[in-house]
């Protein structure tokens, strides 16, 4: 069977050329990196209201810092209210 998953090898050997990673190393930070830009917008705010709430924060702390964090990603949803926050966790 083929491997249809697209090789980054180019990045993986820059990586290890202008860093002090091992290959296996860079891999596992290219594959990292992919795996955040692949993580939905409701993946993410139920991530990170998890994080948050292990952290100690309170609710309305961690939507309001959620809501902030959001039009930074890679690829930023549209804005989205403190209520629709709410029922991405809650439902």
């Amino acid at each position: 069977m083929l491997d249809r998953r697209p090789s980054h090898d180019d990045l993986v050997d820059h990586l290890v050329r202008s860093t002090a990673l091992q290959r296996g190393e860079a891999v596992r930070v290219v594959l990292d990196v992919l795996a955040c830009f692949d993580e939905t917008t409701e993946e993410f705010v139920r991530r990170r209201h998890r994080e948050l709430q292990s952290g100690g924060a309170v609710n309305a702390e961690i939507f309001e810092r959620i809501a902030a964090e959001l039009p930074h990603r890679a690829v930023a949803p549209p804005q989205l209210s403190l209520r629709q926050l709410r029922r991405i966790v809650y439902g």
